[in-house]
C-alpha cells in the first residue's frame, strides 16, 4: 500500500488534491493511505515513512521550501512533488530534488501523468534496503536507489539518486551485510553497486551519472571477476 502526504495550509485545497488522488489512484487500481497536513510542521512531525508527498509552497509560518529541506535531511529517496501557484520557485525546486512541479490549479490529466510517473518509481525499486540510525532515528535506504558507499573517519556518506546520507557505521561490518547483493568493496574507501558501473580500467570505475571511483591495485582482478559475474547474472552479453 502506498502510503501518501499532501500538505497546504488552505484546509479545503488540501482536501481537495487528497480526493483527486486517492480517485486516480484508485482508477490504477493502487491501495493507498493519505494523510492531510495544514502545515510544514504537522507534516515534519508526523512518524509515518511516506513514499510521496505533495507539498505546497506559500504557506504561513514555515514555507514548504523549507519544509522540503528538511524533510529532505531524513528522507532523501522519498518522492517529493511541489504544487504551487507561482512559478517563481521552480529552480529552488532542484536543490531538493524536487520529482515535479506543479501549478495550481492542477489539471486532473497532469495529476494523472505524474503519478503514474511517480507510482512506477516507488514500485519499480527493490525491496531491500538496510536500516541507518541517526540522531536517534530509523531509516530505510533502498539498495538500488544506492550508487556508492564512501567511509570519511567514522561516517558513512551514501551517495544515491536523491543525495548523499551521512550516518554513523563500519564500512567492513556493511560490506559484510552486502555480500552477493551487488556490491563491491574496490577500495578500502569505497563500496560501489556494481549495477551503476559504465566502464572502468585498473584505476577507477566510472558510474553512470559520471562519477569517477578508485580502484585499488590490490583488487583490480577480484574487480573485473565480480564485475563479469554481476553482468552475466543481470543479462550483460559477454
Amino acid at each position: 500500500m502506498l502510503s501518501i502526504a499532501v500538505c497546504d495550509d488552505d484546509v479545503i485545497a488540501c482536501s481537495n488534491m487528497a480526493r483527486k488522488v486517492r480517485d486516480l489512484l484508485g482508477e490504477m487500481k493502487k491501495s493507498c493511505m493519505i494523510r492531510q497536513f495544514c502545515s510544514g510542521r504537522e507534516l515534519l512531525q508526523a512518524s509515518e515513512n511516506f513514499d510521496i508527498v505533495f507539498l505546497d509552497i506559500l504557506m504561513r509560518d514555515l514555507d514548504g521550501m523549507k519544509t522540503a529541506q528538511i524533510f529532505r535531511e531524513k528522507a532523501f529517496d522519498k518522492i517529493l512533488i511541489f504544487v504551487s501557484s507561482s512559478r517563481e520557485y521552480v529552480f529552488e525546486a532542484y536543490d531538493v530534488e524536487a520529482f515535479q512541479y506543479l501549478l495550481k490549479p492542477v489539471e486532473d490529466k497532469k495529476l494523472k501523468q505524474v503519478l503514474k510517473r511517480a507510482v512506477h518509481k516507488t514500485e519499480s525499486r527493490s525491496q531491500e534496503f538496510i536500516i541507518a540510525s541517526k540522531e536517534r532515528q530509523k531509516k530505510k535506504l533502498y539498495l538500488d536507489d544506492i550508487y556508492y558507499f564512501e567511509i570519511k573517519g567514522r561516517i558513512l556518506h551514501v551517495h544515491g539518486e536523491e543525495g548523499i546520507f551521512t550516518y554513523y557505521d563500519q564500512i567492513q561490518r556493511l560490506e559484510d551485510k552486502l555480500q552477493e547483493k551487488g556490491f563491491f568493496r574496490c577500495h578500502k574507501s569505497y563500496l560501489i553497486n556494481l549495477k551503476y558501473v559504465e566502464g572502468y580500467n585498473k584505476q577507477e570505475a566510472v558510474l553512470d551519472n559520471g562519477e569517477r571511483i578508485v580502484i585499488a591495485k590490490r583488487r583490480y582482478e577480484l574487480f573485473c571477476q565480480e564485475m563479469l559475474k554481476f553482468m552475466r547474472e543481470h543479462g550483460g552479453i559477454i
